[in-house]
């Protein structure tokens, strides 16, 4: 979904690196199907318009997973990114950079600054998003998602007009939501939502793992979008 631009595939910060480590090498998958953005491409924009003409070959993507950052910010589309946006060149905040240092020994100026990233446009044509928010930190960014109107400057609200969303996220990051918020989504999730069994939208149906621990609520944000809530320590296979 994004990368450094500037790192080879082989650099231990590389997006690459992370996927092949942590996920590619532990599935049966062929690596022709492995489609990651290569940002030491001689013509950056030509592979960014490839990358999107990939998508749109195999039928659009199915399944989106990702991560919001402090600011709101969702992929590489920092804040005040265009909700129209699609796969593109994208300057890196300082804070973003700030944030990911920790990566890079803590030194900011061995951040890159630039990174290629799917739009905000490139995700909301997804079939299904699901976003992970965990911790009190990121629960700025969790009341402007839920609680504030579509905002560019915090580019995860753009979930709202999402027709089949979903935001996972723990106790830590509802911090800031309104306890009336929180209580409200509480009551609906008794009679709607069965935390061992998820149907997603023309896709599989994915299980909890055993054993597990969990306790959640749902947030409508418009259309069929929703957030699940969960509370312990949880699992998904």
């Amino acid at each position: 979904m994004d990368e450094y631009v500037g790192l080879f595939k082989t650099h231990t910060q590389s997006y690459h690196y992370f996927m092949h480590k942590n996920f590619f090498n532990h599935i049966d998958i062929k690596y022709e199907n492995i489609n990651i953005l290569n940002s030491m491409a001689k013509e950056l924009e030509k592979e960014c318009q490839s990358y999107e003409k990939k998508i749109e070959d195999v039928g659009g993507i199915d399944i989106f997973l990702g991560g919001v950052g402090e600011d709101g910010h969702i992929v590489f589309n920092e804040p005040g990114s265009n909700f129209s946006s699609k796969t593109r060149i994208k300057t890196l905040t300082y804070n973003t950079r700030e944030a990911n240092s920790r990566f890079f020994g803590g030194d900011v100026t061995s951040v890159p600054k630039t990174a290629l990233t799917v739009g905000l446009r490139t995700i909301m044509q997804a079939k299904q998003v699901i976003i992970l928010v965990c911790e009190e930190k990121k629960a700025r960014a969790l009341h402007h998602t839920i609680e504030r109107g579509l905002n560019h400057m915090w580019t995860l609200s753009c979930l709202q007009n999402h027709e089949r969303g979903i935001i996972i996220c723990d106790e830590g990051a509802t911090l800031d939501l309104k306890v009336r918020t929180v209580k409200y989504f509480k009551n609906i999730k008794k009679y709607n939502v069965n935390p061992n069994k998820i149907q997603l939208k023309n896709l599989s149906t994915i299980k909890m793992a055993s054993p597990v621990r969990f306790e959640h609520t749902t947030f409508s944000l418009g259309g069929n979008c929703s957030i699940l809530l969960s509370y312990g320590d949880t699992s998904i296979i």
